[in-house]
């Protein structure tokens, strides 16, 4: 996915896009703290973070879009095993059937497998998913299911990234999560579920020294090393 339009233009707006070129982001607000100490001295990890190899980019996907979607009186959970640690996201089927459809049907097929964390916002949030690397790439198919109005991107929220020109609710496969306590951000960016359980992970990845600009490439790769979807 790409940014349409002047870049020079998008650059100059008010919050702006996080990373200005061929990201997939969500737009940068103003956030209160979420996470303590969000960097860590130059050329360190996390004690919670194994060093590992960045995997090469898989270029264009041309995955084709699911058929079929989740049980609403189920209860899903979306695993990612990184070396930083697990996260487990419970995905909101009922608020966006459509959205988490797509995300567990992804992780069904092994798309997230060896995928990275590309993108490190301090106390805003990180952002994964993309089969590049770089924030360009997605699955070759697009979602469309405007967020809930009331939603609310406060710490823990899991949601779909988008360029900022595509429309409200629009995603591929790239997330973020919310490291802030909260966010002023609109409530455009498809919302997928929320993490569960500890938040040690997330919290390892948001501690991360990355490259410059600020929101940019964690130093030491994050790797998801397998995603899974369990039910009840």
């Amino acid at each position: 996915m790409r940014i349409v339009g002047s870049l020079a233009a998008v650059c100059a707006i008010a919050f702006g896009l996080a990373a200005c070129g061929s990201s997939s982001s969500p737009l940068r607000a103003s956030a209160s703290s979420g996470v303590a100490d969000a960097t860590t001295a130059a050329g360190s990890t996390p004690a919670t973070c194994r060093t590992v190899s960045a995997p090469a980019p898989r270029g264009e996907e041309h995955v084709r879009p699911p058929r079929h979607g989740l049980d609403p009186a189920r209860r899903y959970v979306a695993t990612l095993s990184t070396n930083c640690g697990t996260i487990a996201i419970q995905l909101d089927v009922r608020r966006a059937p459509r959205t988490a459809s797509s995300f567990a049907y992804l992780v069904r097929r092994g798309f997230y497998d060896d995928l990275t964390f590309h993108r490190v916002a301090a106390d805003f949030v990180i952002q994964g998913g993309d089969p590049n690397g770089d924030g360009s790439g997605g699955p070759g198919y697009t979602v469309v299911e405007p967020p809930p109005a009331n939603l609310l991107y406060t710490r823990g929220t899991v949601a779909m990234a988008k360029t900022g020109t595509d429309p409200a609710g629009a995603s591929g496969s790239q997330f973020f999560i919310v490291t802030a306590r909260r966010t002023e951000l609109p409530p455009q960016y498809a919302l997928l579920g929320r993490v569960v359980g500890s938040m040690a992970g997330v919290d390892a990845i948001a501690k991360l020294q990355t490259i410059p600009p600020q929101d940019g490439a964690p130093v030491h790769p994050v790797v998801i090393s397998h995603a899974a979807i369990s039910e009840d």
